[in-house]
């Protein structure tokens, strides 16, 4: 997905690079990847925090009935993400919860027993799975339930609105930092606070993304519920400008013309920031935005445009303000950011353009969705809006385009043909060229 950073699979991010993005030595960094895909695969239930505090620290709790809400889930011997796997449990099972262990569980029923992340468990009336905690004065370990997490500002409560205060902070699958990253929130974002435990908080965002970012980089108070308000009514308004917009005519796409024009493409992530990682098949999407940039770059030149990339290596991680203020200064007529998406639902599929501005972005994302649309060979989810820092603070018009979700095993087992990125590649600069027609 867009603006994550990622440094390394085997260690967690330092305080620092989790609210900023590791920028840090790539070397090494497809070897890491690699060896650890196995473990970012969000069916192998994954989570938790890597250090747990000593046995007779840990709070105890009541137990109560539960049910797996992911298509295949690993129960271990002992809480940690790293344990043994002495079992597993498919969506749907029904467990009782007996213990907690800063966000993992401890479950039974008639075909095994051990500790599971808890995120993947809900209860039976849908509520987040989380025991109701009760610890003596002298316990150390962190209580998982609270009602509010301390920030880097006023107090952030559960059901309230907070703002993000700083760049890049990374969302992520669950509430530690080995859980699969799935996307970012940029500073002044506003979210909803949805529950809170050991440091993290689960949040919506005001375009409707949910997961996890460390408690520490939200500030609630006022300025938040009226930056929120603010955002969400950009949101809608912008999203109903989409839906009234009228489609765009493929067949116009040879009366435009490429010739002079500059684009700037933007194969999102790079360096130590690899984005997101197939869950199927392993494919890494930094690796893949490169490619298909490539083929996008070979289609514009070929038609007379000019072309710029804010990236050309897999070693390279340009800033998201770089990349936003390239096109600009270059005076470029388009700027495409391409990426591939993620989601915690595996049935999730699909193409997606994104858009941040009616006056702006919304015809370029029009032109780039008509052809998308018959060009890849997958299912297209048409236009969303897209609070993202590459093309909110772009002055040119820009789109984020998703080429499809390396959490589902379709999407991603066509992703993974040259093919395919060669005809989503035709279908962008097609759209570009539609764009030019008028």
């Amino acid at each position: 997905m867009n603006e994550l950073s990622r440094q390394s699979f085997a260690n967690g991010l330092s305080s620092e690079q989790e609210a900023q993005g590791a920028s840090g030595n790539p070397d090494g960094s497809r070897a890491v990847r690699l060896t650890r895909i196995a473990s970012l695969t969000l069916a192998a239930g994954i989570g938790g925090l890597l250090l747990l505090p000593p046995e007779s620290a840990h709070a105890e709790s009541a137990s109560y009935q539960a049910k797996v809400h992911t298509d295949s889930l690993n129960v271990r011997s002992t809480a940690g993400p790293d344990t043994p796997v002495v079992g597993s449990l498919n969506s749907g099972d029904l467990v009782t919860v007996t213990d907690e262990r800063l966000g993992w569980l401890k479950v039974e029923n008639a075909s095994t027993s051990g500790w599971v992340a808890g995120y993947y468990l809900k209860k039976e009336d849908g509520s987040a799975a989380s025991a109701t905690v009760v610890t003596s004065s002298s316990s150390s370990a962190p209580s998982v339930s609270q009602t509010s997490a301390s920030s880097g500002g006023s107090s952030v409560s559960e059901g309230g609105k907070a703002l993000v205060t700083a760049n890049s902070v990374i969302i992520r699958s669950g509430p530690g930092k080995s859980y699969e990253f799935l996307g970012s929130a940029n500073r002044n974002d506003a979210v909803t606070v949805l529950e809170s435990q050991s440091g993290w908080t689960r949040v919506m965002t005001s375009y409707g993304a949910y997961g996890w970012l460390s408690s520490k980089y939200l500030q609630g108070g006022g300025g938040a519920t009226v930056k929120a308000a603010v955002q969400k009514q950009k949101a809608v308004r912008v999203s109903t400008a989409a839906a009234r917009s009228p489609k765009a005519d493929t067949s116009e796409i040879q009366s435009g013309s490429l010739q002079g024009k500059l684009i700037v493409l933007d194969p999102g992530h790079g360096g130590s920031d690899p984005g997101t990682i197939g869950t199927t098949y392993g494919l890494v999407e930094q690796e893949l935005n490169l490619q298909t940039a490539l083929y996008v770059k070979d289609y514009l030149v070929s038609r007379g445009a000019r072309v710029e990339m804010t990236r050309s290596g897999s070693d390279q991680r340009p800033s998201l303000a770089s990349r936003a203020q390239l096109a600009p200064s270059l005076g470029a007529d388009a700027f495409v950011s391409i990426h591939y998406n993620s989601a915690l639902s595996a049935s999730a599929n699909g193409t997606l353009v994104c858009f941040y501005s009616e006056s702006k972005d919304l015809g370029l994302a029009r032109a780039i969705e008509a052809p998308l649309k018959n060009g890849t060979g997958i299912r297209n989810n048409g236009l969303a809006f897209g609070n993202f820092k590459v093309i909110r603070e772009n002055s040119v018009p820009a789109v984020l385009l998703e080429m499809g979700f390396l959490s589902n095993s379709s999407d991603e087992g066509a992703i993974a043909s040259a093919d395919y990125q060669r005809s989503a590649a035709k279908a962008i600069a097609d759209g570009l060229q539609l764009y030019f027609s008028n």
